[in-house]
C-alpha cells in the first residue's frame, strides 16, 4: 500500500518544520518548500520516512506555482496540502515591510492555494489547510498590514470551503488561527501571554488536520479570546493599546 502524501509550504522552520516530523512519524510521504534549501535538507535527513523537498520563494508568484505543480505531479498522489509560508511585523512598520507581509500573505498564498484547488479537482478530493491568527479577527494598530493579511487568508478560505461545497467537491478546508506560540516570530519579545510551546501547537494542528476540522484555534484557549474580540465595540477597540 503506498504511503499517504503531502505538502507542507513553508518547511524550513517553526510551524511548518514541527509539523513535518509529526506527519512523518505518521507514515506520509513529504513534499517539503522553502527559501532555504540548506535547511531543508537539515530537516529531510532526520525524518522518519522519504520526502522531496524544492526550493520555493512564495512571492515569486509565477516560480512558486511552476514549482508547486512540478512537485505535484512528482509526488504523483497528494491528498494534503499545508500553506505555512507567511512573514510578520509589530510596532507599525515601513511601507516595504508592509509590501513583503501583503507579498507572502495574500499574494503567496492565493498562487498556491489556487493550484492547490485545481489538483484536488482533478483528484477528486483533498484537503487544504491555511495557517491564519488570531490577529485576523481584527485589526491590530501595531500590525495593521499583517492583520489584514491573516484575515484575508481565512476569508479567502471561507470562500473556497463554500464553494467547494457548493459545487459538490470533497475537498476539506481548514483554517487554522494560533495565538502566540514559541517561534522565530515570538523570540525576543516579553509580555506575550499564552505562548505555546511550539510542539504543542503543532499537535494541536495535526490533531485539526486528522479530525477534518473547518477551523481550530491554537492552542485551544485562543478559542476564548477570538469570541471576546468578536464582542467587543468598534469604539472601545480603537482605544485598546494594542
Amino acid at each position: 500500500m503506498s504511503p499517504r502524501q503531502a505538502i507542507i509550504i513553508g518547511a524550513s522552520s517553526g510551524i511548518g518544520e514541527a509539523l513535518a516530523g509529526i506527519l512523518s512519524r505518521n507514515g506520509y510521504h513529504l513534499g517539503l518548500t522553502a527559501r532555504r534549501r540548506e535547511r531543508l535538507e537539515s530537516i529531510q535527513s532526520r525524518l522518519p520516512t522519504t520526502s522531496e523537498i524544492r526550493e520555493m520563494d512564495i512571492t515569486d508568484l509565477v516560480s512558486a506555482r511552476r514549482i508547486l505543480r512540478e512537485l505535484i505531479d512528482t509526488m504523483g498522489n497528494v491528498e494534503l496540502i499545508v500553506i505555512n509560508a507567511g512573514v510578520s511585523a509589530m510596532h507599525n512598520p515601513e511601507w516595504e515591510k508592509e509590501q513583503e507581509i501583503i507579498a507572502t500573505n495574500v499574494a503567496g498564498f492565493v498562487a498556491t492555494a489556487t493550484i492547490t484547488m485545481d489538483h484536488f479537482r482533478t483528484r477528486g478530493g483533498g484537503h487544504l489547510v491555511g495557517i491564519s491568527s488570531i490577529a485576523g479577527l481584527a485589526g491590530f494598530g501595531r500590525a495593521a498590514a499583517y492583520s489584514a493579511s491573516k484575515a484575508f487568508v481565512s476569508t479567502y478560505m471561507q470562500g473556497l470551503r463554500q464553494r467547494a461545497v457548493r459545487t459538490g467537491q470533497n475537498i476539506t478546508v481548514t483554517d487554522i488561527k494560533p495565538g502566540y506560540v514559541q517561534t522565530a516570530m515570538t523570540e525576543g519579545r516579553s509580555g506575550l501571554f499564552w505562548n505555546a510551546p511550539l510542539d504543542k501547537a503543532a499537535e494541536q494542528i495535526a490533531a485539526a488536520i486528522r479530525d477534518r476540522r473547518s477551523h481550530a484555534y491554537i492552542t485551544r484557549r485562543w478559542r476564548l479570546v477570538g469570541w471576546v474580540l468578536k464582542l467587543v465595540p468598534d469604539w472601545l477597540f480603537v482605544r485598546l493599546p494594542l
